[in-house]
């Protein structure tokens, strides 16, 4: 069976190749939206429902703070004790709860924006198992660097398919804001739609050694979707530094964790530092709520394989960034490197956006 989540395949050197029914473009069976829920008044609660039977679901989901605000989810409006959830912020030890009657999703209970992406499998006779990952702005500026949080659920369901997603406030005195949404995608092996919620923006690949990987300019969507993979040419070291629309000013901070460290934060930069520094080959995925009048968040993944050969282990980077631009969405992508090296022919930059 196709696998859904990372949906091209990259090869350095090479042609990049789509699977089929991937991202956009005409592909049959990729992710096709199924519902969402967009705010017309602030409000305690985000209900998404009447959701069609998917085998996987992607869920994109964005909270606009009008004070303090918390993300909690109900499914199918079960609130029994049915939920478990081991969950991380800021790269502190985990917490866990069990029996739950919804999960969290962010402890703090914070004025700041918050946008989590979230995969679920579906499958109505097994339980449901979910793994997300969010970026809480916490405060805004680029001096203050974004909270992250990474969570892995499920819902202890095995009669039913996922058919309604309920976001709660619980217990806060704000308000999720007008323009708060959230967008429920799914994925089924059998689709044969052409509706593709992803349509490709960029599709880049470098045709010899050099620093720069960029997008050129895209159409300017809400969400983006991006995929990166690069090596070094030679012995010298790499560093790959995203940035946006050309802005060279230190207008960017993130916090991530390598290999599940404790957090590294820097604020006021002027470009995302990926904690990519060295000489090997990588492969990062990263996800961005593009909304023009607000900071722009981001979610990124990325491996670094270490070496060549199964014996030694590959790193794996995890973190959130922002973009402390409030006026403009992102029209371009730099994906640059700034150390001593080049990256080699056949790096690959590919976008997808939707609105």
């Amino acid at each position: 069976m196709s696998f859904p989540f990372v949906q091209p395949y990259f090869g350095l050197g090479n042609s990049l190749q789509t699977a089929q029914g991937a991202a956009g473009g005409g592909g049959v069976g990729g992710w096709v939206e199924l519902a969402r829920t967009t705010l017309g008044s602030s409000a305690g609660t985000i209900d998404t429902s009447s959701l069609a039977d998917k085998r996987y679901l992607m869920v994109l989901r964005y909270i606009i703070s009008s004070g303090d605000t918390v993300v909690y989810n109900r499914l199918n409006a079960d609130s029994g004790s049915n939920y478990s959830y081991r969950w991380s912020e800021a790269g502190l030890s985990d917490g866990t709860g069990t029996s739950q009657t919804q999960v969290i999703y962010d402890t703090g209970g914070d004025p700041g924006d918050k946008f989590d992406v979230t995969y679920i499998s579906n499958l109505a006779g097994k339980e449901k198992l979910a793994i997300g990952h969010q970026n809480n702005e916490d405060i805004s500026g680029a001096g203050n660097a974004p909270v992250r949080g990474e969570a892995a659920w499920k819902w202890a369901n095995t009669s039913d398919a996922i058919d309604q997603l309920t976001t709660n406030n619980t217990g806060q005195s704000g308000s999720y804001d007008t323009g708060s949404e959230q967008v429920i995608l799914g994925w089924d092996p059998t689709d044969t739609h052409t509706t593709n919620f992803w349509e490709e923006l960029a599709s880049v690949t470098t045709g010899s050694a050099g620093d720069t990987l960029q997008s050129g300019t895209i159409s300017a969507k809400k969400y983006l979707w991006i995929q990166a993979s690069y090596k070094n040419d030679g012995a010298a070291d790499i560093n790959a530094l995203p940035r946006f629309n050309g802005d060279g000013g230190a207008n960017y901070s993130k916090r991530t964790s390598t290999n599940g460290a404790a957090d590294n934060t820097r604020t006021g930069r002027t470009w995302i530092d990926l904690e990519s520094g060295g000489q090997t080959q990588r492969f990062a995925n990263m996800f961005i709520i593009n909304n023009a009048s607000t900071e722009k968040l981001c979610i990124f993944n990325q491996m670094d394989y270490g070496a060549s050969g199964a014996s030694t282990a590959p790193n794996r980077i995890e973190g959130v960034a922002k973009w402390a631009n409030t006026s403009d969405q992102i029209t371009s992508i730099e994906w640059d490197q700034r150390d001593a090296g080049d990256y080699a022919a056949g790096a690959e930059l590919r976008v997808w956006g939707s609105d």
